[in-house]
């Protein structure tokens, strides 16, 4: 089954001012999560949940068919 991903307009500035490593490294722990839909919080409610990369972290919701990011970081 196919899950989308929603970002938040403040996750998509921050891509745009990563480099391409850091956009990189931050997309695929954004996929590594989309596709580990057992580690997503309950979707519709309130709880969130993180996951990490090696520089990177993502903070994320769940809903039906997908997730949505609400904040990323990269320590590069």
């Amino acid at each position: 089954m196919p899950y989308e991903v929603d970002l938040a307009v403040r996750v998509e500035d921050v891509l745009d001012d990563l480099s391409s490593e850091g956009r990189q490294e931050v997309m695929e722990t954004i996929a590594a999560v989309l596709v580990r839909p057992e580690s997503w919080p309950a979707p519709g409610g309130w709880e969130g949940a993180l996951a990490f990369g090696p520089r990177s972290w993502v903070a994320f919701t769940a809903y039906l068919g997908g997730i949505q990011v609400y904040e990323v970081g990269w320590a590069g």
